[in-house]
């Protein structure tokens, strides 16, 4: 059921059209005037207008306008006896769904006001979606707490407002397309679309077509011309999601897209303008791409202007609390569970998990809790499997600790993860006894109990 407003000075065609219009389950009010339909505008709200262009001192057209300025979803639908070429283009031109001479079926008419409608809910829909991608991709959505992440949050914050190329670097699942989105949903551009380019999915025959386009006949198959995908990104971000797998060739053609934005379909031999915004990524090392010659240096330098490096989740294992109460909310809101609460030992063993598949491993383990945990609790039984059995008796190799990466570390993120994990295995070498477990680490048990507190491990020290 939609609310419609009627416009009409002719009494018995309104109340014609107010009887149809109710009988086909629609709620309806009229006006006589363009200044009574104006004032019912300005009280209430309409999901459709339909006026009459003659109406005396205002015409439907004032209408029209001033409708389209208080309310821009609302469609507006002119009717008129005296039909001009010129006065349909000017209704359009301000805005109006459609045009409609008199006299009409009311079938035919019935037919354009559910068309309007349509378009209004999916008007309404398209603002909705938009309004929740900008709340899903706002910069608190990207949770962490280590100096790291917050580096990386106020880099985003500073590249969001530009246009420049940004390349975000990072192993598999440490959340590259969530920076990507952030990037563009908090820039000027978030009113255009946002598409993504899975650069190692679109093999090598293909890679030139899907990204450029192509005239129809260039090659056998091309039936008709068809858009790439940096055409279909005008005026947005484009984010081409694993870079390091794009061959050279195809390097030189994306080179050349940086340096003019422009591109040529394939098969084609017109220049077309794209105002886009590169965003590219990949878990490679492109410097040693580049050494080994598997990577143009000239593109490289096009794409690395503004660089994110996004650390593993096991180099920031203090966010692993927080991102796990995250991911335990947004499975509940979605199947609509009031908030779980992490059990202690459950937190702590995701603290002791390695993550080889970083934040997208600890999401899909909490996606499977959230779905097989009983009453309030995320208990130790709600877990996958393997999870439960993965043995958290042993230390990652003394050579793996000390590694710095080439985009360096956080010292102290990695210095904490390790004494955290030294604590753990001292309590389970213990037995679970505190005094005990501070004397195989040579230190007292008031510092024992003041490390185990710091880290989450046992009770605040004012309860104790």
């Amino acid at each position: 059921m939609a609310r419609i407003l009627v416009i009409e000075d002719d009494s018995s065609l309104r109340q014609v059209l107010e009887m149809f219009l109710r009988k086909t389950g629609h709620e309806v009010v009229s006006a006589s005037s363009a200044e009574e339909g104006l004032r019912f505008v300005g009280d209430n709200e309409f999901d459709l207008v339909l006026t009459d262009l003659k109406l005396g001192r205002q015409s439907g057209l004032d209408v029209l306008s001033r409708v389209k300025a208080s309310a821009p979803e609302c469609e507006v639908i002119v009717m008129t006896a005296y039909s001009t070429v010129e006065t349909a283009i000017e209704a359009m031109r301000r805005g109006a769904f459609d045009y409609v001479g008199k006299p009409f079926k009311l079938d035919e008419i019935s037919i354009t006001i559910e068309k309007a409608l349509e378009r209004r809910a999916l008007s309404l829909e398209n603002i909705r979606l938009r309004r929740e991608l900008s709340g899903r991709y706002r910069f608190d959505q990207i949770v962490g707490k280590t100096a790291r992440m917050r580096q990386v949050f106020d880099t985003v914050a500073r590249v969001a407002a530009t246009r420049t190329s940004v390349l975000i670097t990072g192993e598999s699942g440490t959340g590259k397309e969530l920076v990507a989105r952030a990037i563009h949903f908090n820039s000027p551009r978030k009113d255009g679309p946002f598409v993504v380019v899975n650069c190692g999915a679109i093999p090598d025959t293909l890679m030139e077509s899907e990204m450029f386009g192509h005239v129809r006949g260039a090659f056998t198959g091309a039936h008709t011309t068809r858009h790439g995908l940096l055409e279909s990104a005008q005026g947005g971000t484009v984010f081409l999601d694993e870079i390091g797998e794009v061959s050279l060739p195809m390097q030189v053609k994306l080179l050349r897209f940086l340096q003019e934005h422009t591109i040529r379909l394939v098969g084609g031999t017109q220049e077309v303008k794209v105002d886009v915004r590169v965003v590219a990524a990949t878990n490679k090392d492109l410097h040693q791409e580049v050494k080994a010659g598997r990577f143009r240096e000239d593109l490289f330098y096009r794409l690395n202007v503004i660089r994110i490096h996004l650390p593993p989740l096991r180099e920031r294992a203090e966010d692993i609390p927080y991102l796990a109460q995250h991911f335990v909310e947004k499975f509940c809101r979605e199947i609509g569970r009031e908030p779980l609460v992490i059990a202690p030992d459950v937190m702590e063993r995701l603290k002791a998990l390695r993550y080889p598949g970083n934040v997208r491993e600890l999401e899909n383990i909490l996606e499977h809790a959230v779905t097989f945990g009983r009453g309030r609790t995320i208990e130790m039984d709600a877990l996958p499997e393997h999870v439960r059995q993965t043995r958290l008796d042993t230390l990652s190799p003394l050579e793996d600790v000390t590694q710095v990466p080439e985009e360096g570390l956080d010292l102290e993120a990695r210095l904490e993860d390790i004494e955290r994990r030294i604590l753990l295995n001292a309590l389970r070498r213990a037995g679970g006894v505190r005094k005990d477990a501070a004397t195989l680490l040579g230190i007292t048990f008031r510092s024992m109990r003041y490390k185990l507190a710091k880290y989450g491990l046992g009770p605040p020290l004012e309860e104790e």
